[in-house]
């Protein structure tokens, strides 16, 4: 599968660039883009990119066979899939050819290529953050994918410009074998897809991104065979011969536009008026002559083919004029339409340059005021505005267990040497809490495998640190050290959460050091995988897939501690909510009985919660705009939603506490303790502690004792946090699954076998297409997560390896049955889970927590 590549001659005559001529280019921002490379897995994004790398001449005529540079690791290559996203800085100096209006043809593109998987679309959120545009990736056999999708949308979400590129264009020609038409209607199919998500997404800041190949935004080609076009390529072509101008031409060349050999005339209907079948513009002028050249090559017509080459201006050298079939096609190709200038031409007119972007990305970047000198240095993209870096992620270096905190500078100026304040994601404005002032030792740029040294490094470029590793956890933000008004910022959003876990321990006990060790620096080296201790002693690595859990392994075992490791069955993390009222309200006396609290419960609306965890409802949020949209929205009492005491866990959770007393006095003074006891009772729940979800616990009523002394946090934590249990055990508890949303694609024999997997395992299916003119299905179905170990070997097992399963979590479901009943499923569960835990064997009585008058 490894794919051999020969680059143009007239590009191995470029001399690669030196570092000094891109450390000059950067103190120009107009002349840089930022821009990450994301799609469905499979769909030839890291070949994509080897197609731009090779025009930039880092990869010469000799290495052009060592393919997919920007897949870095060893189990990258031979798994061929990318595990973690690779930057890579190329200058260009474009031709005018390419760019006739511009003066300054110099430019700077620091690449991201990313991966497709589910599994790592934290990799992708990481990457995203720190660029301005993204080139989507679509196969046009497959079409838009669900990960296409998920992507498209982190984009959005980031205020992140997309183009879009359609690949795999050999494989219509060749597999597919479509006609023009077909063709035609297929790409207009997928762009149309990519558009709807768009236009979802409507935000006024970034304006419309909706792609359109008449305007430019879509290029289409093979990066297997690195050739590539833009309707403006074949417009400059035929512009001359029809006498009109570019734009005039490139319009035509799309859509409903048909031209009349006979009338010489163009039309917008497919029949002239004598009633002849007319062939549609791009049809004609774009499909037929890249279709032809194909069917000359592959059928050997030599006569013709020679004739077609001349006439385009396509020599071929050497050995060249020796080749057969693919490779003669792909020489050929690559010569008539370098998928490097299509590609280019896009990314340099229609990605914006960082001053474009941050001037709008500053509001939703920034955490603080929009009006102060660290917003409006993001917002103007100043070198001479105070520093302001987001490290996005950590890269590990060839040497063991130290890493490169790689971000991007948005405002100021980056130096060696300088001393900076490191803000870690828990640091809180004026605390001293996950913060550090520390030296940067060196700055480096990336270039995929290697590292460059530079001294400084300005606004709107992306930049690698030295020596601030210790300091960082996943993500961080870095000012200058006097900086003290600067607020961090935001941190990133991911779509995929950590709910399948291991637990893990060393085969030989005198490792346990070098364990610990190595899961600090797992923990560094990917945004999403999370280690805890729990309270009995065990190590647990939590990750978003089977996938995913297995690379961090390897990753630990190999890289990390270079040890064995005992690894037990993956477990699915739950959550524990409540499914009806409270019919009685729930009384608890404090230790001294001088306390009452009286409570009831009630469940939240699954919308709610999904809001909560969106951040669309949050703890910030001013509370009577918050009780507006919460009275309107989910038909709240207005006087109770202004009363909000606080939401759980990590104070941002999906349960809240309402105050619904009347008239008690020093309600303030045990506000703390409550907010302290939801906390603790949020994160471990009564059933067998693990995080509630959706519960809203509202106290009616305090009894307190007259004397302050007797109702500290040490009284009115404990009891708290046992009416909290009380209420949650009155109100028909239920256990909450984690429940992916599967797509599968596979072809029409093999759905039968996709159907009895998906039964066996709880899966409910949602619903199945046939993508027009292929042979290929999409099954997409909702499968929990404690179902889906060993999912995708059975599924290849009972389908002959002919469908591809695609796993992304989805949302929480309940688990039926009462989990409070040992005999039934969710019981089960419970059993096991405490039994993991080394928490007593069953689950307490309800008057350890629920108290008589």
């Amino acid at each position: 599968r490894t794919l051999q590549r020969k680059v143009p001659a007239d590009v191995s005559k470029m001399v690669n660039f030196t570092i000094d001529e891109v450390r000059a280019i950067m103190e120009f921002p107009q002349q840089v883009r930022n821009m990450s490379v994301i799609a469905h897995v499979d769909h030839g994004k890291s070949t994509l990119t080897d197609s731009l790398v090779a025009a930039a001449g880092i990869i010469a005529m000799a290495k052009a066979g060592d393919c997919r540079l920007t897949d870095t690791r060893q189990d990258e290559q031979d798994r061929c899939i990318t595990i973690k996203s690779t930057s890579i800085s190329l200058y260009y100096h474009v031709g005018p050819d390419i760019l006739p209006e511009n003066p300054k043809r110099d430019f700077l593109i620091n690449l991201i290529d990313s991966p497709g998987h589910v599994d790592f679309s934290s990799e992708v959120t990481a990457a995203l953050r720190v660029t301005d545009g993204a080139v989507v990736v679509v196969d046009c056999v497959e079409g838009v994918c669900v990960q296409t999708e998920t992507v498209l949308r982190q984009a959005l979400t980031e205020r992140i410009k997309p183009v879009l590129h359609v690949n795999k264009m050999d494989r219509a020609i060749l597999e597919l074998q479509l006609d023009p038409e077909e063709a035609y209607q297929s790409f207009t199919r997928t762009i149309g897809t990519v558009n709807v998500v768009v236009a979802t997404y409507n935000d006024e800041a970034l304006g419309d991104c909706q792609v359109f190949p008449e305007k430019g935004t879509v290029s289409f080609g093979s990066g297997l065979q690195s050739w590539a076009f833009g309707l403006h390529k074949f417009a400059k072509m035929y512009a001359a011969k029809f006498g009109v101008d570019v734009d005039k031409m490139m319009a035509r060349l799309w859509g409903d536009n048909f031209y009349d050999q006979k009338g010489k005339k163009w039309i917008k209907t497919d029949t002239n008026e004598n009633g002849e079948r007319v062939k549609r513009a791009f049809c004609q002028f774009v499909w037929d002559p890249i279709a032809q050249m194909f069917e000359a090559v592959m059928n050997e017509k030599k006569e013709k083919l020679e004739k077609m080459t001349s006439s385009l201006g396509i020599k071929l050298v050497g050995e060249e004029k020796d080749f057969t079939s693919k490779k003669l096609l792909k020489a050929i190709m690559q010569k008539w339409l370098p998928a490097s200038d299509a590609l280019l031409h896009m990314i340099v007119t229609q990605l914006p340059s960082p001053v474009k972007a941050q001037a709008y990305r500053a509001e939703t970047l920034y955490t603080g005021p929009t009006d102060d000198k660290y917003c409006t240095g993001i917002k103007q993209c100043d070198q001479k505005a105070p520093l302001m870096l987001y490290i996005s992620k950590m890269v590990p270096t060839s040497d063991k267990g130290r890493f490169f905190a790689f971000g991007r500078v948005f405002a100021g100026l980056c130096k060696t040497g300088q001393k900076v304040r490191i803000m870690g994601p828990n640091f809180e404005m004026g605390g001293k809490n996950d913060l550090n002032i520390k030296n940067i030792q060196r700055t480096v740029l990336m270039m995929g495998r290697y590292q460059e040294a530079v001294d400084d490094i300005p606004a709107g470029n992306l930049v690698g640190l030295v020596g601030v590793d210790q300091f960082i956890i996943k993500t961080a933000t870095i000012t200058e050290e006097d900086a003290k008004d600067a607020f961090p910022i935001k941190d990133m959003k991911y779509s995929v959460s950590p709910v399948v876990r291991v637990a893990v321990e060393p085969k030989n006990p005198g490792d346990l050091p070098k364990l610990v060790e190595g899961l600090k620096r797992l923990a560094k080296s990917d945004p999403l995988v999370q280690c805890t201790i729990e309270e009995t002693g065990e190590h647990i690595i939590a990750g978003a897939g089977e996938l995913h859990l297995e690379i961090c392994l390897k990753d630990l075992q190999d890289d990390f501690m270079g040890c064995e490791l005992k690894i037990s069955e993956p477990v699915v993390s739950f959550r524990e909510t409540i499914t009806e009222p409270t019919e009685d309200v729930a009384l608890s006396k404090s230790p001294n009985k001088h306390n009452r609290i009286f409570a009831k419960g009630q469940p939240l609306d699954e919308e709610l919660c999904n809001d909560i965890e969106n951040n669309k409802v949050t703890p910030r949020d001013d509370p009577k705009t918050r009780a507006r949209f919460l009275a309107d929205t989910y038909n709240w009492d207005a006087g109770d939603a202004r009363k909000i005491w606080c939401f759980g866990p990590d104070t941002k959770g999906a349960n809240v506490i309402v105050d619904m007393t009347k008239g008690v006095a020093n309600m303030n003074e045990v506000k703390d303790s409550f907010v302290a006891a939801w906390q603790w009772a949020t994160k471990e729940g009564v059933l067998c502690s693990e995080n509630m979800r959706g519960i809203r616990y509202d106290i009616h009523d305090i009894t307190l004792h007259a004397d302050a002394i007797h109702r500290g946090g040490g009284q009115m934590i404990p009891t708290a946090r046992r009416n909290v249990y009380a209420v949650q055990m009155l109100s028909k508890p239920r256990l909450l699954e984690p429940v992916f949303l599967v797509e599968i694609q596979t072809v029409e024999h093999a759905i039968g076998g996709v159907y009895s997997v998906l039964n066996k395992r709880r899966g409910i299916i949602i619903g199945e297409e046939n993508r027009q003119g292929t042979p290929i299905y999409n099954v997409k179905a909702y499968l929990p997560v404690q179902e889906s170990f060993g999912f995708t070997g059975d599924l290849r097992g009972n389908t002959g390896g002919q469908a591809f399963p695609q796993c992304v979590f989805d949302h929480w479901q309940v688990f039926q049955g009462d989990p409070m009943d040992g005999s039934t499923l969710p019981g089960q569960v419970v059993l096991n889970c405490r039994k993991r835990k080394g928490l007593k064997a069953g689950i307490p009585p309800l008057d350890e927590y629920l108290d008589k008058m």
